[in-house]
């Protein structure tokens, strides 16, 4: 458990709710949630017993993927999502992982600016993930979400 400020970051617990609200706000579809749900570990941030933001990362190897992050839209503008990337990164590197790697639409502007500034670099494009693996179409910012940009960090 990871104390910061008077947020706490733990992990979920099997028998606890999954706060598939915040979830959706990442990702829209509750059938890739659950898929990297299955396999994934989910790790909450709470704020007098509310959960206001999250992290889900799937294991590969010597590799961690966050496959969804999110602050609840009254929290956000604080700060919360770069001190979950903190936690994230703080818990990969003291369990010896040696990557972190994280997707998100080539529309997403503020998630590519704020992974970039916590030490994220790109690393791949997915051409068309986003329209070949979501039925209905996602736009942000004014911008069609069409590809998966991937970027990284060395943890060791």
């Amino acid at each position: 458990m990871t104390t910061l400020q008077d947020t706490t970051i733990r992990k979920l617990n099997a028998q606890e709710k999954i706060p598939y609200d915040l979830l959706l706000l990442a990702d829209p579809s509750v059938v890739a949630i659950n898929a990297y749900l299955s396999s994934g570990e989910l790790y909450v941030m709470e704020q007098d017993h509310q959960v206001i933001g999250l992290y889900v990362w799937v294991k590969d190897g010597d590799t961690l993927e966050i496959k969804n992050i999110a602050v609840h839209p009254s929290f956000q503008g604080k700060g919360l999502g770069k001190m979950l990337l903190q936690d994230a990164t703080h818990r990969g590197r003291i369990n010896g992982y040696r990557r972190l790697c994280i997707g998100t639409g080539n529309s997403s502007i503020a998630q590519l600016y704020l992974y970039q500034r916590q030490g994220f670099e790109m690393a791949a494009i997915i051409k068309d993930y986003f329209t070949t693996n979501y039925q209905e179409p996602i736009y942000e910012n004014g911008i069609q979400c069409r590809h998966m940009i991937m970027l990284e960090k060395r943890l060791s």
